[in-house]
């Protein structure tokens, strides 16, 4: 049952708007390998803000997700990518439908 959640928002540099948007499309592929990974959203707010929305049963699988494959290839490139750092904001979620 998903119980906790992450919302994380990122915001482009101008000029890699295109390579923030492909490198969360393809993120997906190492998403789909996390057990602990309930569901895992990546979305686009607007030109150059992007974010990740996932869902996790337990805080163990959630610190997994955090400290997993997404989390490094994102911290590595994020001085290249991204205008300022990552706001990421661990969720209680109250009602799932």
């Amino acid at each position: 049952m998903e119980k906790l959640s992450l919302l994380a928002r990122v915001q482009a540099k101008p000029g890699q708007e295109a390579t923030v948007e492909n490198f969360l499309k393809e993120a997906l592929a190492l998403a789909q390998l996390e057990e602990g990974t309930i569901r895992w959203y990546a979305f686009k707010i607007n030109e150059n803000t992007f974010g990740i929305f996932d869902t996790f049963a337990t805080e163990d699988d959630r610190q997994a997700h955090l400290s997993g494959e997404i989390a490094k290839a994102l911290m590595a490139n994020a001085d290249t990518l991204l205008s300022v750092p990552p706001v990421i904001e661990q969720l209680e979620l109250l009602a799932v439908k």
